[in-house]
């Protein structure tokens, strides 16, 4: 039998039956407190996802999207070996040594920017190893244990995601957004290069104090706000 992870305080775990994030989603809407971090762990997966209750407008909560994406990053950074380079796309995907591994989702009660949700959930799933026999068909993609992390044990991995995005909240709560904006651009993939987005293409300058992205298109900066990642209960 596996043993419980265990998790800081003010988070408590639960292993989803299905889907991480879903359940989380499903918990959330129930009126679970916040700080749950559901997790699954199967032979190919790992999965975990955070409640949070937002005390301030949808719009500025969303930070918790690239936050939990720092802490991925961090927890990587303690577990994998020095060589494995962990970066993070501004639409909650997961590089790792370049390549896409797995990716970050985000849903909210009230998709409303302006209004406070009731609950707010922070999830990610990334691949252990390849779905298919030939993993040099898809380059683009990779999975953790091809890029020299065998030996990181998911569990671990779902406790220290857990720790440093508590770190970092406890940060962004005390000093403002100042130092995760400057971690998470250490981190972001594709700054300064072209990009298509809702329906918009232009160079990537970076992000707003909400880390909305800013598209500049050669004649106007146009900006793309976190909100819209969310994903919809329907």
């Amino acid at each position: 039998m596996t043993a419980a992870l265990t998790f800081p305080p003010l988070m408590w775990g639960e292993v989803a039956p299905g889907d991480a994030f879903d359940h989380a989603c499903l918990r959330a809407a129930a009126g679970c407190d916040a700080g749950l971090v559901s997790h699954r762990i199967s032979a190919d997966r790992v999965e975990a996802a955070l409640v949070f209750a937002p005390e301030v407008p949808l719009a500025r909560a969303m930070a918790m999207l690239p936050l939990c994406g720092v802490g991925l990053q961090n927890a990587l950074g303690a577990l994998a070996p020095p060589e494995v380079a962990v970066h993070l796309d501004w639409d909650g995907g997961i590089r790792v040594n370049g390549a896409s591994c797995g990716r970050f989702r985000a849903m909210a009660s009230d998709p409303a920017p302006d209004r406070v949700p009731d609950w707010l959930v922070i999830g990610f799933a990334m691949p252990l190893v390849p779905e298919g026999d030939d993993p040099g068909a898809t380059p683009d993609r990779t999975t953790l244990f091809a890029e020299g992390c065998a030996e990181v044990v998911p569990g671990d991995l779902v406790e220290a995601w857990a720790r440093h995005s508590l770190n970092w909240i406890t940060r962004w709560e005390h000093e403002g957004a100042r130092p995760l904006h400057a971690e998470w651009r250490g981190l972001a993939h594709g700054i300064g290069e072209t990009v298509r987005r809702d329906g918009l293409a232009g160079t990537f300058l970076g992000v707003d104090e909400d880390f909305g992205m800013l598209i500049r298109d050669g004649q106007t900066t146009h900006l793309v706000p976190l909100t819209a990642l969310l994903e919809t209960t329907s």
